[in-house]
């Protein structure tokens, strides 16, 4: 039998339906490749085999009588930001870590609804709050890539890297993930795997452990663009439980895959060419606009004035709402509690001193102080309005394209430990991912080319709001013309 671990999760529900293999069977495969390169990639941070061969072998009763849902069977890895019944959920933080969940995240318990199998809980940047998977408290993950005639260990991308480094490394036939900034198209772009954050409120966030509630959405991280729209489908639905949950059907988006994008216009915004971007970046986005104008797509240059401002807008709001979010981890209610503390004051800061990571604590900070007496009006409310003039934007140019292309990252990916130092270095990762957070909107990530190294590279395509139908379309059609069928060697 061929390496079922390699197979697309298209091909493994296909496969197991046709009864070409059991679930048993490529669960084990699984389990087995997992044993043998986590050690070293450090991607999941617990593994769950017992419950993932009994959810198979229900599965395999499931399919036996003709039974099943649309994912009947296929395993997959959950980042440790979802809440798992009777699994433990950390948010890759001291702070929960021993946390045992007694009820699922909705996103989950969709996947389980339609027969999905759990490996396990992926490893993450404590938080979400994080680039390069550096600041979970169970260390760094490894980018199964490496660059050519080099042997540096490089990151996966972040916060989602757990995720991405095991799809990429066919440790899953794809993973759960979530993108409060680009935190799942920036390890996709990272890794050589598609990854989609949709219309905020298409996934519920009920079960999520909350880094900034206007910005989190969760997605998931494939192997190809069908398996997005397939895995996507299962995940988004509305939840009564989640107050930004949208009370809309979730379209089957697999239909889009493989349409013709003739007459579509695509947007090539001016203000995405950024001081010191890579050379190959600019030749890789010039390639997708020729891929897309063969293709029979229209190009339009368009103009997003307020770009410039995204990222500071980004690094006000955002820690803001964390540190309203995280508040509750105070050493009384939630999270860890210090042992040795002289006040309840000292028992509030002790408790949170241990429990948080220093990125998470930079975060904390800068959040109270825009929040602050004297501070708010300044910095706060001034983002808002500017991350409105930011939604503005790009509701200004829809009547003008129907989809954005965009590079995904303004790199490929970096040796782990490089930009630790400079926290300022880090955030411009998420240069062009942080727009769609700002105004809800769906961008994917697709691998498109490589660099001079080696490394993947990626395309990103921004859509109108709950138009993941176009997002889709167009990132498949980019798919097909790149032909991306490089993989990392396996040297864990």
């Amino acid at each position: 039998m061929s390496d079922l671990t390699k197979l697309t999760l298209k091909g493994a529900v296909d496969g197991l339906k046709a009864k070409d293999f059991t679930s048993a069977e490529i669960t084990q495969a699984f389990l087995t490749k997992i044993e043998a390169a986590n050690p070293t990639l450090n991607a999941y941070v617990e593994v769950t085999a017992d419950k993932a061969m009994d959810m198979a072998r229900a599965s395999d009763a499931r399919i036996a009588t003709g039974e099943g849902g649309v994912l009947e069977g296929a395993p997959l890895g959950i980042k440790d930001l979802f809440c798992t019944e009777g699994v433990q959920t950390t948010a890759g933080s001291n702070m929960l870590r021993g946390f045992v969940p007694p009820y699922e995240s909705t996103v989950t318990a969709n996947l389980w609804r339609d027969g999905a199998v759990m490996l396990g809980k992926l490893n993450m940047d404590e938080f979400a709050m994080g680039s390069s998977n550096e600041t979970s408290a169970f260390g760094p993950v490894k980018n199964p890539w490496k660059s050519t005639g080099s042997n540096a260990d490089l990151t996966p991308g972040g916060s989602s890297g757990g995720s991405a480094s095991a799809v990429a490394a066919d440790l899953c036939l794809a993973a759960t993930a979530s993108d409060t900034g680009g935190s799942i198209r920036q390890p996709a772009a990272f890794t050589g795997t598609v990854g989609i954050k949709p219309t905020y409120g298409r996934a519920s966030r009920f079960g999520m452990v909350a880094f900034a509630s206007s910005l989190d959405q969760a997605g998931p991280i494939t192997k190809t663009v069908e398996d997005a729209a397939l895995l996507l489908q299962s995940m988004c639905s509305f939840d009564a439980k989640d107050s930004t949950s949208l009370d809309i059907p979730t379209p089957d988006w697999t239909q889009s895959v493989g349409k013709s994008v003739k007459g579509l216009r695509i947007g090539v915004p001016r203000e995405y060419v950024v001081d010191g971007m890579p050379a190959e970046i600019q030749s890789l986005w010039d390639q997708g606009v020729a891929w897309l104008k063969d293709a029979g797509c229209e190009i339009v240059e368009i103009s997003l004035p307020h770009t410039k401002y995204a990222l500071p807008t980004y690094y006000i709001v955002a820690p803001a709402e964390a540190s309203s979010n995280l508040a509750r981890y105070d050493g009384m209610r939630f999270g860890h509690r210090a042992d040795q503390f002289s006040s309840l004051d000292d028992l509030y800061a002790t408790s949170r001193a241990e429990g948080f990571g220093k990125e998470v604590q930079r975060r904390l900070t800068i959040g109270a102080y825009v929040l602050s007496a004297g501070f708010y009006d300044a910095y706060y409310v001034r983002a808002l309005k500017v991350r409105r003039r930011i939604a503005e934007d790009f509701d200004n140019v829809w009547g003008q394209v129907d989809a954005i292309l965009t590079p995904s990252t303004p790199s490929a990916a970096f040796a782990l430990g490089d930009k630790q130092i400079d926290p300022l270095t880090m955030y411009l990762n998420d240069v062009f991912t942080v727009t769609t957070n700002l105004a809800g909107l769906p961008g994917i990530s697709v691998p498109a080319g490589v660099d001079s190294g080696g490394l993947p590279l990626g395309l990103q395509v921004i859509g109108k709001a709950l138009d993941e139908a176009t997002v889709f379309q167009v990132g498949a059609a980019l798919e097909r013309a790149a032909g991306f069928t490089a993989k990392p060697g396996q040297w864990w």
